[in-house]
């Protein structure tokens, strides 16, 4: 009678073993249909199986869910670009893997025209200057190399322009003499933009333009238009952008100043 109990309790135990491990894989491949190529992160999910159950394909386009239950199962794959794909009936048998090979077809889709303008580089902002005359962005400052955000370093790209030195941002335009150079905001004559400057002349090593407040402006070498009776080397001609026609009630920050 032990012997017996003993047998009925192995057997007991054995069952509850395959039925713990009474689960299969779900793996296999996803690939672009046309070109055969595989496709990295395409989302696999069992529409009718556990919550969360799913994969992503790897760089390899290989993908792989375990611990799935014997039956049958809905997959459906998706990926951007791509049309969605079910897979219905999906046979997952205890004895062996289930070994899925996909391919996505690529979706075509009718857009929209955009339509793209430019601006012309060589067109100034004043209708008056027609020579020796450029219009900038604040954007491209930001991107010059070295150029610290500041506009006057910028300028000392363009043809017959140049810098004293590293240190300092003066402005020497055909050899003329930087306090010649007249710097001018929202129509107003400013005698120095710069932090640290020397007393009587237009440059320093920092400069006191926040270029997130400014927007294009224009930079002229020669031929000033008459408005700009005090310049005798050249024209700094900068304005403010508009501010937030939409929200009046931002509040002032003092990140918008000059540092």
């Amino acid at each position: 009678m032990k012997h017996l109990v003993f047998v009925l309790i192995l057997v007991h135990m054995a069952l509850q073993t395959v039925a713990a491990d009474n689960t299969q894989k779900i793996r296999g491949t996803v690939i672009d249909k046309q070109s055969q190529s595989p496709i990295i992160g395409a989302t696999i999910v069992l529409l009718n199986g556990p919550a969360n159950m799913g994969a992503r394909s790897n760089e390899k386009g290989q993908f792989e869910m375990a611990q799935v239950a014997p039956g049958r199962y809905e997959i459906k794959v998706t990926y951007m670009g791509y049309k969605d794909l079910s897979i219905p009936n999906v046979v997952v048998s205890s004895g062996k893997e289930t070994i899925l090979d996909i391919s996505l077809e690529e979706n075509v889709r009718n857009l929209k025209g955009a339509t793209i303008k430019a601006n012309l580089k060589n067109r100034t902002i004043n209708d008056l200057a027609s020579i020796s005359a450029r219009t900038f962005s604040m954007e491209e400052v930001n991107r010059y190399a070295g150029g610290r955000s500041d506009p006057g370093r910028l300028a000392s790209n363009f043809a017959g322009v140049s810098t004293p030195d590293d240190s300092r941002n003066d402005i020497v335009i055909r050899g003329n003499s930087p306090t010649g150079v007249l710097w001018r905001i929202e129509g107003m004559n400013v005698p120095n933009p710069n932090h640290f400057a020397t007393i009587g002349t237009t440059g320093g090593p920092v400069s006191a333009l926040n270029t997130n407040m400014l927007k294009n402006s224009d930079f002229m070498t020669s031929a000033f238009p008459a408005e700009y009776g005090n310049a005798n080397a050249g024209v700094f001609d900068i304005g403010f952008r508009k501010g937030n026609t939409q929200n009046e009630n931002i509040p002032f920050n003092l990140a918008c100043l000059p540092v």
